[in-house]
């Protein structure tokens, strides 16, 4: 399995590469359109190499939908933490619980076990 993945990641490598090649031309990235710059009095450019573009592009997408995600399963988080919360009270109480009614019973040694575990 590990050797797939290193194939997998050795293919990405060279796919990445031969696109960063084929689109080593310059362009020129600008901040407002022609029209809205003159309008507003900023006008900011930046020439790069246009595989720079897209793969920062990617790289914008993958964390904004990173973060999306994030903050979509919040309350999926919260409730999980919640039930963790729950359960650990429950077994607590359980572990109370037995340790009482072997006590009870008389048994003192099967409840130090169970004070134990």
């Amino acid at each position: 399995m590990r050797y797939i993945k290193y194939l997998f990641l050795a293919s990405l490598a060279v796919a990445l590469i031969v696109i960063a090649l084929a689109n080593s031309q310059m362009v020129t990235l600008n901040a407002l359109p022609a029209p809205l710059a003159e309008a507003t009095g900023y006008s900011w450019s930046i020439p790069l190499p246009l595989f720079v573009v897209v793969f920062a592009g990617i790289l914008a997408g993958l964390l904004i939908g990173f973060f999306w995600e994030w903050l979509r399963e919040h309350k999926h988080r919260a409730e999980a933490s919640k039930k963790r919360g729950e359960v650990k009270k429950l077994q607590e109480e359980l572990r109370r619980l037995k340790g009482a009614q072997a006590k009870e019973q008389g048994d003192e040694v099967l409840a130090l076990l169970d004070e134990a575990s």
